[in-house]
């Protein structure tokens, strides 16, 4: 069994389906479209037929998080602060502005989320298994009252560093 396996990116899928042809143990024939990580093996023919290249290869098991000096980290969270700030006043200039400030608003808004989506991830808090997720879970628990079973449940399931 290979050390990687196949998932699928459903925003650029073209559902042209090849994947579902090539998949020797039929794991990306799923209802919910994603691939079945459990029962893929690792042999990109999926990956390989896909025509919009909606399917990558990842590590089945990820290596240990890098340690981030907590400097680097602090800086993060500073530009990670002044993105979320700028999606918010590209928001308000989305609901209020002109038809070409909206157009403007709505590029700015999603370039700055993409930006902080790999922000986040850089500092380590995208990463399933690091301590940085953990604590983040940890605290939502506290604060979030509605989804409490499901944070405890992501808690019990995942596999710290």
């Amino acid at each position: 069994m290979s050390e990687l396996r196949a998932v699928r990116n459903l925003r650029i899928c073209s559902k042209d389906c090849l994947c579902l042809f090539v998949c020797p143990t039929g794991a990306t024939d799923t209802e919910t479209g994603q691939i079945d990580f459990e029962k893929c093996i690792g042999c990109g023919a999926c990956s390989k037929a896909c025509p919009s290249g909606a399917i990558s290869m990842v590590p089945y098991k990820y290596p240990k998080q890098q340690e981030k000096d907590n400097e680097v980290t602090e800086r993060l969270k500073k530009i990670i602060s002044s993105k979320v700030e700028q999606e918010q006043i590209a928001k308000y200039v989305y609901e209020n502005g002109s038809e070409e400030e909206k157009l403007l608003a709505k590029i700015i808004m999603k370039s700055n989320r993409l930006i902080t989506e790999d922000l986040y991830r850089e500092a380590g808090y995208m990463l399933p298994q690091s301590n940085n997720t953990k604590k983040f879970l940890e605290d939502l628990l506290e604060k979030d009252k509605t989804n409490k079973e499901d944070i405890k449940k992501l808690l019990e399931l995942l596999n710290f560093n």
